[in-house]
């Protein structure tokens, strides 16, 4: 078999893995594309609260004390699905920034409860608008329609791989 037999194969074996597996490898499968869109919103999203000094984590638990003030630092936690040392450091910046207290159940010492400060409440006028400027920035390019089905079938995917622990595979190697 001559070099150019030889390469060929090679030349014929390369084009059918990429034939094969085209759609699962980067830059082209679903998860990394999603990657890369999470890692631009975020950009974008970090940029809006940055003047406020604030960060996406603290956004989070604004919003969670925005619907329900007062509430166990663990429903938080469920909600938000952190882990409680994540979080303890979270409320810890925003308690110095005062934009929170944290405060024992009269009931049950063991729970601590989160209670937004005035300098928190006042957020909730200025903080809203911006993001919601972020979101028609960030979805204008999709019809109404598109930006629901989108949201049901992320939520969707979510709900899958939150059940089926299984179905949850590494996006990437540790490192």
């Amino acid at each position: 078999m001559g070099n150019s037999q030889t390469g060929e194969m090679v030349q014929s074996e390369k084009q059918a893995f990429l034939e094969r597996w085209h759609d699962i490898l980067a830059p082209n499968s679903l998860g990394y594309r999603i990657r890369l869109l999470s890692q631009l919103v975020r950009r974008k999203f970090q940029s809006y609260l940055e003047p406020f000094g604030l960060t996406i984590s603290h956004w989070v638990v604004l919003c969670c004390l925005w619907e329900e003030d007062g509430i166990p630092t663990s429903t938080i936690c469920e909600r938000l699905q952190q882990l409680g040392g994540t979080m303890t450091g979270v409320l810890d910046g925003m308690e110095k920034r005062e934009l929170i207290r944290r405060q024992r159940d009269p009931e049950d010492r063991r729970i601590w409860r989160v209670y937004l400060t005035p300098a928190g409440e006042e957020l909730k006028d200025v903080l809203p608008p911006l993001i919601w400027q972020l979101r028609e920035q960030t979805y204008g390019c999709l019809s109404p329609e598109e930006q629901a089905t989108l949201s049901r079938l992320v939520d969707r995917l979510i709900a899958h791989l939150s059940v089926d622990p299984d179905a949850v595979v590494l996006a990437e190697p540790s490192q």
